[in-house]
């Protein structure tokens, strides 16, 4: 067997932290191209699919979306970025930039775009479990610093919190906008493509919100039966006159995973509140078409959130729930690490959206979900990295916009 000293591993491996900190830099000088849902609907459209044309694009638009976010990974909250979970995701964004980076000056020849193919759904998997991994490294952070509950005695622990916030919205809005990319691909251009009736890759251009507000309760549904051997029932309002449906185009899994959360939230909220009654309030989902928006309210009778507690339901350093365990054959959790309405939030906002609370303690809680009406005003909203970033998270958190 060979064996390689410890000199020439070292030089290897400074090698290739120079390529990977130049082609970061390289990439991260540009800034994201925000797309919008009509343009994705429309190129999804075309006959025949042009599979070179998405090639050409995501070959160079994808590790700019990586070099941006990973750029804030080095100037972003030590805290949080020392811990074992973050160097985790960080090490699989340095290896999945490296990887797609490889196709910079390939032509897109058949086995080109079938390799190419492969390679983005590796990418996509190998990051699968970065929310989780990164709500581990947030947990094992609390934990050092003592912080229980969201309460801690320590001084600067206002901005460690602030700057946090900051950096995790900016991370998985960039891995929503990723992944969005990605599946848009896959699904229109993989070798065993899936097909969804009237779908343009993950995009429904006439989707029921009402079926899909019905297919989440039936979720959550499951999950509060299991916990609490009794669930509300669900109540759907449609609000337009004359309707007894509302249409939109977006992309049916970020709507299901908003209204997942905040149906789960509410019925865990009802079932505490109300003890065992035989017959807990109903889950109430009001829904109305305007000329901008689509306006989707989940409405409970939870008993609210105390207005002192108002400011941290966006926080992820805040849960009033005990994490849950890893792997314990149960599925998921009612509650856990507190991170449900934080990417709730930036699913809507994504797209130019919006999640907002509104609570009555001691009667409930109202979550009002704004989406955009058209396509071509429902554009991604992306980080970019800039000087600015790194003065703000070593500055004012207060000047920062959402």
């Amino acid at each position: 067997m060979i064996r390689y000293g410890g000199r020439p591993r070292r030089s290897m491996c400074n090698q290739g932290n120079t390529e990977l900190a130049r082609t970061i830099d390289r990439y991260s000088r540009f800034e994201p191209t925000s797309l919008s849902i009509k343009k994705l609907v429309d190129f999804g459209s075309l006959q025949p699919l042009r599979e070179d044309s998405s090639y050409n694009f995501l070959r160079y638009e994808i590790p700019v979306r990586f070099a941006n976010i990973m750029k804030e990974f080095k100037v972003g909250p030590s805290k949080l970025l020392e811990t074992r979970s973050a160097q985790v995701v960080l090490q699989s964004y340095n290896q999945c930039l490296m990887d797609i980076v490889a196709y910079e000056d390939k032509e897109s020849t058949v086995e080109t775009l079938k390799e190419f193919t492969k390679t983005i759904i590796d990418i996509r998997n190998r990051n699968r479990n970065a929310v989780q991994t990164m709500a581990e490294g947030v947990a094992d952070m609390r934990s050092s610093l003592g912080i229980t509950d969201g309460a801690t005695n320590l001084e600067n622990f206002s901005k460690i919190n602030e700057n946090i916030t900051y950096f995790l919205d900016r991370f998985y809005l960039s891995r929503i906008g990723i992944r969005m990319l990605i599946n848009q691909h896959t699904l229109l251009f993989s070798e065993d493509p899936v097909f969804q009736h009237g779908f343009v890759g993950s995009i429904d251009p006439n989707c029921d919100v009402a079926d899909v507000v019905k297919g989440a309760f039936e979720d959550a549904k499951d999950l509060c039966d299991r916990d609490y051997l009794d669930s509300p029932k669900l109540e759907i309002k449609i609000l337009n006159k004359n309707e007894d449906k509302v249409t939109m185009t977006c992309v049916p899994s970020h709507l299901y995973h908003i209204i997942f959360e905040l149906i789960k939230n509410a019925m865990r909220a009802t079932m505490e509140f109300n003890g065992l009654e035989d017959s807990p309030p109903p889950v109430e989902v009001s829904i109305c078409k305007g000329d901008e928006d689509v306006t989707v309210v989940v409405s409970d009778r939870g008993g609210g959130i105390p207005r002192r507690q108002m400011g941290h339901i966006w926080e992820y350093m805040y849960t009033t729930a005990p994490l849950p365990a890893v792997d314990n054959g149960v599925g998921v959790p009612m509650a856990g690490y507190g991170y449900g309405l934080p990417i709730s939030r930036l699913y809507a906002r994504y797209l130019h959206g919006d999640l907002q609370l509104v609570s009555m303690e001691g009667y409930g809680t109202k979550a009002i979900i704004y989406l955009r009406v058209f396509g071509e005003h429902a554009d991604e909203l992306l980080p970019i990295y800039n000087t600015t970033v790194k003065l703000l998270f070593n500055g004012d958190a207060s000047s920062r916009l959402d």
